[in-house]
């Protein structure tokens, strides 16, 4: 039986510069470096951000940018905090897509690797609920 999200692993050309997102934008704390130390397919690093398990490993970023993306859940009240850390590393920002009104505000950014990473401000059940107003509405 699944009891959870073990962890994430971003493969990242840069280690260093990958360290300074996750750290800088993310709050994450860094927990383990291999340094030149090879145990898993090669160096890396491990970061907690809460409880969440994230590695890096060091290798090729992936080819082209995809739709595919981790989000993070921060406070509305934080949004402008964390679009100012995303703008001071200059990485490039994603336009939000169209939303239902009410579903949470969303900061699409992409790494330097063409990871997308979202900073979403909503919940599951916030969105479920106004995704079934517009039913309600027509029936």
């Amino acid at each position: 039986m699944i009891q959870g999200l073990s962890h994430m692993t971003f493969i990242a050309r840069d280690l260093e510069r990958m360290t300074t997102i996750l750290t800088e934008v993310l709050d994450a704390r860094e927990i383990y470096a291999s340094g030149d130390d090879t145990f898993s397919v090669s160096r890396e690093k491990f970061f907690l951000i809460g409880d969440l398990w994230i590695a890096i490993m060091e290798g090729e970023p992936l080819p082209t940018r995809t739709y595919n993306h981790i989000a993070f859940k921060i406070d509305d009240a934080d949004f402008d905090l964390y679009a100012q850390r995303v703008k001071q590393l200059g990485l490039d920002i994603r336009p939000p897509r169209p939303r239902v009104e009410g579903e949470g505000r969303s900061l699409y950014f992409y790494d330097m690797d063409n990871h997308m990473f979202e900073l979403h401000t909503g919940t599951l059940s916030e969105r479920l609920a106004h995704y079934k107003r517009p039913a309600e509405a027509a029936a």
